[in-house]
């Protein structure tokens, strides 16, 4: 697994959201965007760390920064995960894990002491240009919105 550096070009993508709809990255050229990568919907840290993008979506909303979450799940799940705790923003699914690698968010990890493969929670803000602004690997799920919003401010 290799990280992505600031500066780094963004992978492209192209993953299906939540209704099925296609979402590209060649879509948001021109834009920041928030990208993050997350284990499962509806389990304890994913559902902590989406909700806290929930909660800073107003204040994300003010700058033009949209945020895309982004798992292995299909988009029954995502759109169940959406709707329980009213997440206003678009779920991608990567069923492969191919996006996911070209970021570094899936590989070995250590989980409970044990070396384990899977997704590495990670969060990235690519610029207009499609380059990396900032990114966080392995995060803490509380606060974590808070900390990219203020990385957006700064």
């Amino acid at each position: 697994m290799s990280r992505l550096e600031v500066g780094a070009k963004a992978p492209r993508f192209t993953l299906r959201d939540h209704r099925g709809d296609t979402v590209s990255s060649t879509s948001l050229i021109g834009q920041r965007f928030v990208l993050y990568f997350y284990p499962e919907d509806d389990t304890p840290g994913c559902t902590v760390e989406a909700c806290g993008f929930r909660d800073e979506w107003s204040a994300l909303s003010e700058l033009g920064v949209p945020v895309l979450g982004v798992s292995p799940d299909d988009a029954a799940s995502h759109a169940a995960f959406r709707e329980k705790y009213a997440l206003p923003f678009n779920l991608l699914s990567d069923p492969t894990k191919e996006t996911m690698a070209a970021y570094g968010a899936y590989g070995e990890k250590v989980l409970y002491g044990k070396k384990v493969v899977g997704v590495i929670r990670s969060t990235f803000v690519v610029g207009p240009t499609g380059l990396i602004e900032h990114a966080w690997y392995g995060p803490r799920t509380a606060g974590h919105a808070q900390r990219v919003r203020a990385a957006l401010e700064a």
